[in-house]
């Protein structure tokens, strides 16, 4: 059995659907930005041998670059997902109790990529409807895969401020998450800082994903490679940080095409 799973992980081709972490990168104005500092150059010590190393020290929001959400991210009157009561299981100095990040096993589930921008990049007024995600839909959309929607914002990523448009950005409002939903998938995802039109007061979508139907949320994915080339099914593979009552985590998030 292993050697025929390595002759078919030789044949994938594989699609980094991650974007890069760097100083000045965008961030939503919610969260802290990713900080980055060199702490040890290269020839600041010499080992015999004339051997130097180096490292940095970085900083940063869970929930900035490409991540996914926790269920535990969003409540709804006091209540996350599994009906905890927040105000009884959160704290400053260790998180929150239940449905945090470091809950959420490695994940490999089959993805679907719904192209929404072959036209060029989505307006930020632009509202993805159950309609638009019917007719764009290459393949049938199972329970539990990772739908990922493109809408070309990935493009604007080395442009913070093109980028986050004050959080104005395109995306599904209610109708289109309950549509995503209705199918029992088991995460949604988009190249957007928010996978919802924004800006929106209460975050309907990621109430109804996250506090009411327990699906996690993936932002700030890059798919253009995979877009260009035409896939709209693949291996999804991803796996948050355990980060003890964490409510998300940065990902390496892939696709795999056979």
């Amino acid at each position: 059995m292993l050697p025929d799973l390595l002759r078919l992980a030789a044949k994938a081709r594989v699609y980094d659907l991650s974007q890069p972490y760097f100083t000045g990168m965008p961030h939503h104005p919610s969260h802290p930005p990713f900080l980055y500092s060199m702490t040890k150059k290269h020839g600041d010590f010499v080992a015999p041998g004339d051997v130097s190393s180096a490292a940095e020290s970085i900083a940063m929001g869970s929930h900035v670059g490409t991540h996914i959400d926790a269920l535990c991210h969003f409540s709804c009157g006091g209540k996350i997902h599994d009906g905890s009561t927040i105000a009884d299981v959160q704290s400053y100095a260790g998180g929150v109790e239940k449905l945090s990040i470091d809950t959420v096993e490695p994940i490999l589930r089959r993805g679907v990529l719904i192209d929404l921008a072959a036209d060029g990049p989505l307006s930020e007024d632009f509202v993805i409807t159950p309609e638009l995600l019917a007719a764009k839909s290459r393949v049938p959309i199972n329970a539990g895969d990772v739908v990922l929607l493109r809408t070309g914002w990935a493009q604007f990523w080395n442009d913070a401020a093109h980028y986050i448009r004050q959080v104005h950005g395109p995306g599904p409002e209610l109708a289109g998450a309950q549509w995503l939903s209705a199918h029992g998938i088991f995460a949604a995802g988009s190249d957007t800082i928010a996978f919802e039109k924004v800006p929106a007061a209460n975050m309907p979508v990621h109430v109804h994903l996250l506090v009411e139907k327990g699906i996690h949320i993936i932002e700030a994915l890059n798919l253009e490679q995979l877009a260009q080339d035409g896939i709209a099914e693949f291996l999804f593979v991803a796996a948050p940080l355990k980060i003890r009552g964490g409510t998300g985590s940065p990902v390496r998030a892939l696709a795999l095409v056979i």
